[in-house]
């Protein structure tokens, strides 16, 4: 039977980190089912440095979201993925999030969290005290808050999460998914 992952996000989610691991896991032949807040069309952003102190953002391409927040069935998934963006500081603000989220840490199913993704991951704090994860520099605050260690590397796997710090990093995050999802 073929894998089955969700990829939770919503408007302003970075085009690469949606799109880098969707098509990743399509082309492995794993079902990949992209959930946001509502099932609509995505706005999808590309940040980037362009000689400023942090990333500047621009509009990208759009994105259709299969299902909604409301309708995911975490049970009938065998991983997730969490892109980063500045979807991760609203769509945390579901009601529907924290129940996700922790279905696959009880069940320790694969998550995959990138960049902004452990802003979605305070939802849940209670699963990352004591764990260490990565993400992108600036979430530092937001990972010690959890209780959890944040890890300077820029790819980093704790048990069934592997996180990483942004875009450039996309290969090698894919590459330890997929070994967690054992695809």
């Amino acid at each position: 039977m073929a894998k089955k992952v969700l990829i939770i996000t919503g408007d302003a989610v970075e085009a690469l980190e949606v799109y880098y691991p969707y098509y990743r896991l399509l082309e492995a032949q794993v079902d990949a089912v992209i959930a946001a807040p509502k099932k609509k069309t995505l706005h999808t952003v590309v940040h980037d440095f362009v000689g400023w102190d942090t990333y500047t953002e621009k509009p990208a391409y759009q994105l259709e979201a299969h299902i909604s927040f409301a309708d995911v069935q975490p049970e009938q998934f065998d991983g997730l993925i969490i892109p980063g963006g500045r979807a991760p500081e609203y769509i945390r603000l579901d009601e529907h999030i924290p129940r996700i989220l922790t279905h696959f840490f009880e069940e320790k199913k694969p998550i995959g969290a990138i960049c902004h993704a452990a802003q979605v991951l305070e939802v849940v704090r209670e699963q990352l005290k004591g764990r260490s994860l990565t993400a992108y520099i600036a979430c530092k605050p937001s990972v010690e808050a959890m209780g959890a260690k944040y890890v300077t590397e820029t790819l980093h796997v704790d048990g069934h999460l592997v996180s990483g710090h942004a875009w450039p990093d996309l290969p090698g995050f894919m590459r330890e998914f997929f070994k967690l999802l054992g695809n």
